[in-house]
């Protein structure tokens, strides 16, 4: 089990990198809580490994609790999810200086939506962060484009 804080950096994707180096996970994630809860529950398959998330709090830094959950605890829970789920393979690789991203690329209704994370140990670290010329729109603070939200209410137009 992981808890803890999360600080994290989220950007569109302006061009698409290589991503020769990178390796490829499927994953699939539904919320058990709706996008006007306080907390975010969530189950998330990540290729072979279940999982449950707890997350409160919105933007740059959040609170994110994370524990390993068998298949079946999760096959119990996933019908609840049913309208709230997001499918999307994630490819996770490493930028100049070693810093890794992780780069989403959304299946189905969210399709053509492609999101890039990058993670960062301090405020300080993620603030003095400077992106790659592939990494678009910061998009950190735009509630729209959290996993939840998207899982809810789909992709915001582009322009909005």
């Amino acid at each position: 089990m992981s808890g803890g804080t999360e600080i994290e950096r989220k950007f569109l994707v302006a061009e698409l990198p290589d991503l020769a180096g990178a390796r490829a996970v499927p994953i699939r994630q539904g919320y058990l809580t709706d996008k006007a809860d306080s907390v975010e529950i969530r189950l998330r398959q990540k290729g072979e490994t279940y999982l449950t998330t707890m997350k409160k709090g919105a933007g740059l830094e959040r609170m994110e609790c994370e524990a390993e959950i068998s298949q079946a605890h999760f096959d119990l829970f996933w019908p609840a999810t049913e309208g709230r789920r997001v499918e999307k393979t994630r490819w996770i690789g490493q930028l100049a200086g070693g810093v890794t991203f992780e780069l989403d690329v959304f299946e189905g209704t969210l399709a053509p939506l492609v999101l890039v994370e990058v993670e960062f140990a301090t405020v300080e670290a993620a603030s003095g962060f400077q992106p790659p010329a592939w990494f678009g729109r910061d998009v950190t603070e735009d509630a729209r484009y959290s996993n939840a939200s998207l899982a809810a209410a789909g992709a915001p137009t582009p322009d909005a």
